[in-house]
């Protein structure tokens, strides 16, 4: 989507358009504003990937939560931004799927918000954060209030950076669906930071599954930071960890150094085209950088190959648990002790230590719990 938005060229005054002209705040660059100001570019931008081959477009709601939307003093608008959102992807998948005979399908797109519940912002302050778990909740519960009531197929929690974000718009889902919505399909995508193949709080990726695997998705896996090339294993990794379906959709390769993505359709095609001949995924796409044509050249590419078969089960008979990295526990693991000493809330000594600066006393304390 905003691949396409920059095409335009569009100035503050298109986005503030005649609604919004004396907001106090610049709107320029928020892109979800322009379902309310432009709608018609919205409109045919879904319609262009529709028309391109894509079976699914997301709502153009990224940025949709008040958490989000705070930076433009516009949180008032978001269940509305949604909902307008989700209307307008609906109308132009309805639109192709009636002249084109074959259905088409919309995800609410969720995405992590500017906050992160697991990382302080400040490193002289490593206990604190910009954001509380009880508001996260909240405005991701708005955010799907809308896309719901705007008649999406799918909720989709991408971009993760910060599994604990993820885990509060899942609870926000799961409460709406057991108490107003009757269910639909969750989506789940995290993207890594680079090649080591974590995310920004540090999880790799059988980590992430791992955390995510009480929601049952119907899908989890990747989208955005690398190209498909750089992609590849951890997709692979991910292909081990979970018995749900997984979604790629990898950037049109990796930015130049003005920010701009060169990655020819053809090029991009050929990777995917490879993961779904190897059985490693069940849905692809694109994200930044991704046009039209690389769209219409990954559904050619991979319109003729099987899907992966996922496994009926991964690790049956182990205890799966994640940190930053998977604990696998089963009946020939040895004894695992679980230490709560290094916790600042569990040990009043551990955290005068750290609120001292106390480091390498801290340090003791942990080889401490180790060696026992």
């Amino acid at each position: 989507m905003g691949t396409m938005i920059q095409r335009h060229s569009l100035e503050e005054e298109d986005y503030r358009g005649q609604e919004f002209q004396d907001h106090n705040t610049s709107v320029k660059g928020n892109n979800d504003l322009l379902s309310l100001t432009k709608p018609q570019i919205i409109l045919n931008i879904h319609k262009a990937y529709l028309e391109a081959g894509a079976d699914i477009v997301e709502t153009n709601t990224f940025s949709g939560t008040k958490v989000a939307q705070a930076d433009y003093n516009l949180e008032h608008i978001c269940y509305r931004l949604n909902l307008e959102s989700a209307q307008l992807a609906r109308h132009a998948a309805d639109e192709v799927s009636e002249s084109s005979g074959r259905q088409r399908y919309v995800a609410g797109a969720m995405g992590p918000t500017n906050r992160t519940l697991s990382i302080s912002p400040s490193v002289e302050r490593p206990d604190y954060r910009n954001i509380s778990w009880d508001i996260l909740v909240e405005a991701y519960t708005e955010q799907a209030r809308g896309l719901l009531d705007g008649g999406v197929d799918i909720l989709l929690v991408e971009t993760i950076f910060d599994t604990l974000n993820a885990k509060a718009a899942v609870f926000a889902i799961q409460t709406l669906f057991e108490t107003e919505y009757n269910p639909i399909p969750l989506f789940v995508s995290g993207t890594i930071v680079d090649k080591s193949g974590r995310t920004l709080s540090g999880q790799v990726v059988e980590a992430f599954v791992i955390s995510l695997s009480h929601a049952q998705p119907l899908c989890i896996g990747l989208n955005c930071a690398l190209g498909a090339t750089e992609m590849r294993p951890f997709i692979e990794n991910i292909s081990q960890t979970t018995t749900a379906a997984i979604i790629c959709y990898p950037n049109a390769g990796l930015p130049n150094t003005f920010g701009e993505y060169e990655e020819t359709p053809e090029s991009t095609a050929i990777h995917i085209r490879q993961l779904a001949k190897d059985g490693l995924v069940n849905v692809v796409g694109g994200c930044c950088g991704t046009t039209p044509d690389h769209i219409r050249a990954i559904a050619e590419a991979v319109s003729t190959i099987k899907p992966r078969s996922p496994p009926s089960a991964v690790h049956p008979d182990a205890l799966l648990l994640s940190g930053l990295e998977p604990m696998r526990i089963t009946a020939v693991t040895n004894f695992v002790n679980i230490g709560e000493r290094c916790n600042v809330s569990g040990s009043k000594k551990f955290s005068r230590l750290i609120v001292n600066g106390q480091y390498e006393e801290a340090l003791a304390i942990a080889k401490t719990q180790v060696s026992l």
